[in-house]
């Protein structure tokens, strides 16, 4: 294990075996820079790079992380290796404390510029759950399910920081038993606990990305909780799917932990039957052994775990684009709720609750079925790191706010 001088409380999230990327302002309104997150701190890493006189400083002295997704693999390794010599080489110490912050007095901000947005449904426990709920007397799963990585485009403009209040959607729903549909605010606002990829590196238009390709393309990883009105949605997504009742917010965690960082959380995906089409295939191992952990009000209501999933995201990439779309610096693609086979490791409140009919009991004694306004959903996560390191991924939080209607 790469041993640091930097002191690095013993159970961080944020040790020298992660090193993510976010950003950050010291006021509410400042010019925000970009930062690395150390045990308790946030390097200002532009400035130690323009010290340093490194080439790739300009990458850094900006507000989002674009131009260095953008600039590609080979310097995003050659970024990552040299902020490790930073905090391993005491010779820098000087110049890094230099340029240390206490990361809990600073305003976090959404860290890419966000291109497009998809979201997969790339759970087999969550697909099953759904189509029980949903479909009782059909096949769970569709038909297509197991053929390929099933997604849709959301809105890329609704994609927010973590911390900013939701506030809950009005639309048109309709309850079983009614005439007609009402309008108002969603009676079903509920949670998916989901993993999200940045993509750095562009595609060309007409031109596929292999499955071989996944990591010379997607920068890093994050958290996601994408917000969703379960009435809205189950009366307007027939027969073309989502739409309002998915596209009002989805909330991303502030740091994005570089692929390199998780290679030890590297797992075999689940076996898949039938064998996906060929441009399918997986040339690597790309499951990542992630355990999640969602809190309603502070209270542990599921750990989902994101090493169950069926498709893994370099399938999900290579399906993205073998029509020939194009990938543009800041995609960014959601894994679709994470939830695991026991009741404990569902990641939705439509699953947890079984649709309202079977009501969640939290630690102070109340209950819920689906969100009151008010209600803090905080997701965290972790994976294995090298001898026995803990990677972490921050939270992605975020509070209910009534609707404006």
């Amino acid at each position: 294990m790469t041993e640091t001088w930097f002191d690095v409380p013993p159970d961080s999230e944020f040790g020298v075996a992660n090193l993510p990327f976010g950003v950050y302002s010291r006021t509410e309104n400042g010019p925000r820079k970009i930062g690395v997150a150390i045990g308790d701190s946030v390097l200002d890493v532009a400035a130690i790079a323009a010290v340093e006189g490194e080439d790739f400083a300009p990458l850094l002295d900006a507000d989002v992380l674009n131009p260095l997704l953008a600039a590609g693999r080979p310097t995003w390794r050659a970024v990552r290796e040299r902020i490790t010599t930073w905090l391993t080489d005491p010779a820098h110490r000087p110049m890094v404390l230099a340029h240390r912050l206490d990361r809990h007095g600073l305003h976090l901000h959404l860290p890419f510029q966000v291109g497009d947005y998809v979201d997969f449904y790339a759970s087999e426990h969550h697909a099953r759950n759904v189509g029980s709920i949903f479909r009782p007397d059909s096949a769970a799963l569709p038909p297509n399910w197991k053929h390929l990585p099933i997604g849709y485009h959301g809105r890329a403009g609704t994609v927010v920081a973590s911390g900013q209040p939701v506030v809950r959607p009005c639309g048109q729903r309709k309850q079983t038993g009614e005439d007609a549909p009402s309008f108002g605010p969603t009676r079903k606002l509920d949670i998916e606990a989901e993993v999200g990829f940045v993509v750095g590196t562009p595609s060309a238009l007409g031109t596929p990305v292999p499955i071989e390709r996944f990591a010379d393309h997607v920068f890093g990883v994050c958290l996601v909780n994408d917000w969703s009105a379960r009435d809205i949605q189950a009366w307007e997504y027939v027969p073309l799917g989502p739409f309002l009742g998915k596209s009002f917010a989805t909330s991303v965690s502030p740091w994005v932990v570089p692929l390199d960082a998780l290679r030890h959380a590297r797992v075999p995906p689940p076996p898949q039957d039938p064998e996906p089409r060929p441009y399918l295939v997986p040339d690597a191992d790309w499951g990542l052994d992630i355990t999640m952990e969602v809190r309603l009000n502070g209270h542990v209501i599921a750990r989902p775990p994101f090493g169950s999933m069926y498709w893994s995201a370099a399938q999900q990439l290579a399906h993205m684009t073998i029509n020939g779309a194009s990938l543009r610096t800041g995609d960014f693609y959601a894994s679709g709720t994470v939830s695991g086979p026991e009741p404990d490791e569902r990641g939705s409140l439509l699953e947890l609750t079984w649709d309202a009919t079977e009501p969640l009991l939290l630690g102070d004694g109340t209950h819920r079925t689906y969100l009151n306004d008010g209600d803090v959903v905080t997701i965290s996560a972790s994976a294995h790191g090298p001898d026995g390191a803990r990677i972490g991924f921050g939270e992605v939080t975020g509070r209910v706010l009534p609707s404006v209607r």
